[in-house]
């Protein structure tokens, strides 16, 4: 089968497992476990209940009660529903393969993830317009989420009049968000990436607190920060190699700053300021 027909079923055995999960109230344990499996859909309907609980980081007896708050009578019936909505397509020749050659294809289905949520671009452009009218905007990213974040905050300062980057924890990070909450911001914008630090909830928790509506960016519906977001837009990551890798993330926010640049009117007059700017000081080498 072709790597477009496989990454094809591997998205569409993902977004029925979402659909599954997600018509449930889950416990946070339950939600780790949705979690796993949804990053997971390829492996899913083959893995035992032993192998879950390793993979998601809790008991074997979790698993089977998840399955139960599924409505199924524990987990073999749970496998079997995934075996028949979740159908498994390798990318081709899987097996010949290295481990740098399947990463890339695990992204490359994690990208074709992503373009099926845009086919529905209302909460990108609902957000655009949130962020677009926060002045000043706070941008959120701790540890493996800081690159995001300072990518992000890089472009969006050339056509927003005041972006903050905050990328840094610690005592100070409350500081800074009370201080953009004061100086008139309505929202905050996160990139929330495994591993969650207990860090990025606190400051959302504050965030909300202080009457900032929370756009957030996250690997997951599941993930623990989508209950302390307003607007939560999903770009999963890549697990196949020692860190995880990020694609699909960083295309969503660049779709975020391009629905930004739509709702900001002087957008377009301030990327040309900007050139000229750079061109003047001969700040890039053509």
């Amino acid at each position: 089968m072709s790597s477009a027909a496989g990454g094809e079923h591997g998205t569409a055995g993902a977004g029925r497992l979402l659909k599954l999960f997600e018509a449930h109230r889950l416990t946070p344990t339950q939600r780790r476990i949705a979690h796993c499996l949804v990053r997971r859909a390829a492996d899913a309907p083959f893995l035992s209940s032993v192998e879950v609980a390793e993979l998601a980081g809790v008991s074997q007896p979790s698993v089977t009660r998840f399955a139960v708050a599924l409505g199924f009578d524990g987990y073999p019936a749970l496998r079997k529903h995934l075996r028949e909505v979740a159908p498994v397509s390798a990318a081709p020749d899987a097996a010949a393969c290295n481990e740098y050659q399947q990463a890339v294809y695990a992204e490359i289905e994690n990208l074709r993830h992503l373009a099926a949520l845009l086919a529905d671009p209302g909460p990108v452009a609902r957000a655009g317009a949130v962020l677009a009218g926060s002045v000043p905007l706070p941008v959120l990213g701790l540890r493996a989420a800081g690159a995001q974040a300072r990518g992000f905050a890089y472009f969006a300062a050339k056509v927003h009049p005041d972006v903050r980057l905050l990328d840094e924890g610690g005592t100070m990070l409350a500081d800074r968000i009370d201080a953009a909450a004061r100086a008139g911001a309505s929202a905050l914008l996160c990139f929330a990436l495994p591993r969650h630090p207990r860090e990025v909830i606190d400051a959302l928790v504050l965030a909300r607190q202080a009457g900032l509506t929370v756009v957030t960016v996250a690997d997951s519906a599941f993930a623990p920060v989508a209950a302390h977001s307003d607007l939560l837009l999903q770009a999963a990551v890549g697990t196949g190699l020692a860190f995880d890798t990020a694609c699909a993330p960083m295309l969503l926010g660049r779709a975020l700053l391009e629905s930004m640049c739509d709702e900001l009117p002087d957008a377009q007059a301030r990327l040309e300021e900007f050139d000229a700017q750079a061109a003047a000081r001969g700040v890039f080498v053509e």
